[in-house]
């Protein structure tokens, strides 16, 4: 029976380590024990942050359709509302996009939803 040695897979298990700790500072980035704790707590937070930008983006979206529905003469919730009477398929993003980019499109859009609230 041939002798196996387990030193070239552990050695590709560290480099692979490593290898993901680039850029940290510290011993983080070249001690094999701490970089693993390091790297598990970075892959956990970088699963919670990808959750987390859908929330801050759709915030950024609200608020500057906010805005825009403010300069108009209407409030957020009213032209939400206003649009979902209208039965109108825009969602937030783009709704944020006319507001900064064609304002005029954007005000064509809440005078419509101004009528189907009255």
């Amino acid at each position: 029976m041939v002798r196996t040695k387990k030193s070239v897979a552990s050695r590709r298990r560290r480099k692979n380590l490593l290898k993901q700790a680039k850029g940290f500072t510290g011993d983080r980035k070249n001690h094999v024990r701490l970089t693993q704790d390091a790297v598990m707590k970075a892959m956990a937070f970088n699963y919670e942050h990808r959750k987390k930008k859908k929330r801050d983006f759709r915030r950024l979206w609200i608020t500057r359709i906010g805005v825009g529905a403010k300069v108009n003469g209407i409030s957020y919730s009213k032209l939400i509302a206003g649009l979902v009477k209208l039965g109108c398929q825009i969602n937030r993003k783009m709704l944020s996009d006319l507001a900064i980019k064609d304002p005029k499109a954007f005000s064509f859009i809440v005078d419509h939803a101004k009528k189907a609230l009255v």
